[in-house]
């Protein structure tokens, strides 16, 4: 036997020792630690991700990157409005390697030479000994708020933290793992967590990256600047390639990042505060590198990038005739205002660009690169419409020297570091703006009366011609088209304001700002939203425009008239942005719902498939019944959370997901607290979207479709607390269900089927607890 496989006899084993070698050599295959990609990372991203995620993760523990991982946890919140100096950076491409992060104050959870197992085990361990008690409800020991005070211990800190919050294991607030994937985590854990960042194979795409590359790092002047104005719009953006990707069942996304290396060698990031920081190089390269992380629904903002995408820059940017002399450089006092940076850029080409994907310009703000921000967001209604100034009525020479004229009265609050105090300077200057532009579009009057043709169409053809934005307390949602029957208010956007929404909330944002800077930013967008309203109201009859002003700035008091004293005229007095008459034609004694009604006409060919309620495949019977909750209003509706995800279950394991929103009225939204004060709950409504819509939800539901009718009714009937928690007795998934991780598993499957480019990880620390 030995010969015929070319062995020698006498190098033949015993047969005893030779079957223990085999059985020792088995055992250590069976006994080997789960793989990290392969097992581990997708427990991490299923059941860890849901909270540890983004800037607002605890601890500064972020669980979606292996980076996040291996760099541990920090006490200090990144989240954090009293700080009067700003924090240092922490993001994970600002330091690397094990020493750099202890150096910037961050512990381990992974097991290292000191702790066996790790912090991370620990917490597992505490789970399985202390499971959530029996009960509908978590008990009140429990702190969910988003500003609670955070525990993080440290690993020689464990056993203090253990036996002050025995209950407090990880997952926190949540029911405990599965036992299966708790017995992998702990067997890699107690292996010693081997594992390192896994690279994604992106050889399919390796024609395309080097395409764009060529394209992003052309010698001309003319291109060099496209390419940073590009890069400063699109740093955030989760770039794919469709043609590539088109037939395949999975995707990467990329990041487009600035490089000291060119293409062809390999990418050495220029990691700074802000997008238009000084790079520290003399010449910068845009480079694409993949998305290596856990997609999460907060922070993805599809991009993409084909040959017909690359065609329309090239047509904008360099086939239109003009000449860039020389190149801006980075100084602080000018790299920060778009209109200074990018003079050379035709005004004409920068407007197209950022309205070809609007909605995506407009989801800059309201989704990144902030994870939440009530602060920021309490500028916004809980729900408004979008729409934008037609390019074609500027005149690309007039518009180009206005701006130029007006430079310095567009500078933004990100310029400085001196923050709060800088507010009446901006005050003053977007006074003197406001004024310019009143004179402009009194000129443009007479060429060009208001009238429907004011807004962009979308040249026939383009979605992102009117949007809807949702405001869900501290987080929002963008979607293309007009949702909901009447807005609480609405937009009208030109270039200047949509440039300087982009550079004052997403460029120009440091989430790790002082509270001067981050305050100033939020006070900044208070004259953003005025202007673009009162844009919109240009639309309506002269005589009927003061009424909606103040029905849109009710009770706007003393505060809004200190604070904003500069510009009260056009909030408060006599003045508006134009007192001609709007050339629309209106036929009822109410014009402004008239106007919503006749957007709604003009804009109906352009609606994308999607939230609308019409668009579920769901039964009539179902999507019929739904509908009955979208006629609720008033005070009762207070009892309601801000997302509600709605699962129906029907036969043959067909699920169909409804999003129900809670949109709470205000007086006014120009004033920085209180809040809770200018609430007008009488006026609250909700709307029903199809599908997933929103990163945060508060309340899951499952409901057999057989009972929807029983379902619908109760919710309608819901009426005071303990009405709201019967019905969550019968169909609510509830922080502590026995099936959260079933039900949680299939909404992540359904949530990519259904939506394969926007869909992520959900973030599950809003969930309530009642």
């Amino acid at each position: 036997m030995t010969a015929m496989y070319g062995l020698d006899p006498r190098y033949r084993l015993p047969m005893g020792l030779a079957l223990l070698l085999w059985l020792s050599l088995s055992s250590r295959l069976l006994a080997a630690p789960p793989d990290y990609t392969n097992d581990i990372k997708p427990i991490l991203e299923r059941r860890c991700v849901v909270c540890h995620s983004c800037y607002d993760a605890p601890c500064q523990l972020k669980l979606n990157a292996w980076e996040g991982l291996a760099r541990g946890a920090h006490r200090d919140r990144i989240y954090d409005v009293t700080r009067l100096l700003a924090a240092p950076l922490t993001r994970l491409e600002d330091a690397e390697g094990e020493a750099a992060w202890r150096a910037k104050g961050f512990h381990p959870v992974l097991p290292d030479g000191q702790n066996a197992g790790g912090l991370m085990l620990k917490l597992l361990q505490l789970k399985q000994q202390h499971p959530l008690p029996p009960g509908p409800r978590l008990p009140d020991s429990f702190e969910l708020s988003l500003n609670r005070d955070q525990q993080c211990p440290a690993p020689e800190d464990f056993a203090d933290y253990a036996r002050d919050y025995p209950l407090w294991g990880m997952p926190y607030g949540l029911p405990a793992l599965p036992a299966e994937e708790q017995s992998l985590l702990i067997r890699w854990l107690e292996a010693g967590a081997p594992g390192q960042a896994p690279t994604r194979n992106i050889d399919r795409y390796g024609d395309a990256i080097a395409g764009w590359e060529r394209f992003f790092n052309q010698p001309s002047n003319k291109a060099r600047l496209m390419s940073r104005y590009i890069y400063e719009h699109l740093f955030i953006a989760s770039l794919h390639f469709d043609t590539v990707d088109d037939g395949k069942s999975e995707r990467t996304f990329f990041r487009l990042v600035r490089s000291e290396t060119p293409p062809g060698q390999p990418v050495r990031m220029i990691a700074t505060r802000r997008p238009y920081d000084p790079p520290g190089t003399d010449r910068v390269y845009y480079r694409l590198i993949p998305v290596q992380d856990a997609g999460l629904a907060k922070t993805r903002m599809p991009y993409a990038l084909n040959p017909q995408r690359q065609q329309r820059w090239q047509q904008l940017f360099l086939d239109t005739d003009y000449r860039v002399e020389h190149l801006p450089g980075y100084d602080p006092d000018s790299a920060a205002n778009p209109f200074v940076t990018f003079e050379a850029l035709p005004v004409n080409s920068r407007y197209r660009f950022m309205l070809d994907e609007a909605g995506f310009t407009i989801q800059g703000f309201i989704k990144s690169p902030v994870c939440r921000g009530q602060v920021a967001l309490n500028v916004i209604n809980d729900h408004f419409w979008v729409f934008f100034v037609d390019p074609e009525l500027l005149q690309a020479e007039g518009e180009a020297h206005f701006l130029a004229e007006q430079r310095a009265n567009l500078r933004l609050p990100a310029e400085s570091t001196a923050g709060l105090l800088n507010w009446l300077r901006y005050a003053e200057h977007e006074a003197d703006y406001l004024e310019a532009k009143r004179r402009a579009v009194k000129q443009l009057a007479r060429r060009v009366p208001p009238s429907l043709d004011y807004l962009w169409d979308g040249d026939g053809d383009n979605p992102n011609a009117s949007l809807t934005v949702f405001r869900h307390f501290d987080s929002a949602s963008v979607v293309r088209g007009l949702l909901g029957q009447a807005p609480q208010s609405a937009w009208l956007i030109g270039y200047p304001t949509l440039e300087r929404i982009h550079y004052l909330l997403v460029a120009g944002f440091d989430v790790y700002g002082n509270v001067g800077h981050q305050l100033s930013s939020r006070i900044y967008m208070d004259f953003l939203r005025m202007e673009s309203e009162f844009n919109f109201l240009t639309l309506l009859p002269r005589d009927a425009r003061q009424a909606a002003r103040d029905d849109w700035y009710r009770d706007a008091g003393e505060h809004v008239r200190d604070y904003l004293s500069h510009i009260k005229g056009y909030l408060f007095g006599h003045k508006m942005l134009y007192n001609g008459d709007s050339a629309i034609k209106f036929s009822s004694a109410e014009p402004l719902p008239e106007l919503y009604g006749l957007l709604r006409n003009k804009f109906a060919s352009l609606q994308p498939p999607g939230f609308r309620l019409g668009d579920s495949p769901a039964p009539p019977g179902v999507t019929g019944s739904l509908e009955r909750l979208q006629s609720m209003r008033g005070a009762d509706l207070a009892i309601f959370p801000e997302i509600s995800l709605i699962r129906i279950d029907g036969d043959e394991e067909r699920r169909w997901y409804f999003t129900l929103l809670h949109n709470s009225a205000h007086s006014n939204v120009s004033e920085l607290f209180h809040e809770q004060d200018r609430r007008l709950p009488e006026e609250d409504s909700l709307l029903l979207a199809n599908g997933v819509l929103g990163a945060y939800p508060n309340q899951f539901f499952r409901v057999e479709a057989d009972r929807i009718d029983n379902f619908v009714d109760r919710l309608t009937g819901v009426d005071s607390e303990s009405a709201y928690r019967e019905v969550l007795d019968r169909y609510g998934i509830r922080r502590t269900a026995s099936d959260f991780w079933h039900y949680s598993d299939l909404l992540y499957l359904d949530y990519q089927r259904l939506r394969p480019l926007e869909a992520g990880v959900l973030d599950y620390s809003r969930l309530e607890n009642r």
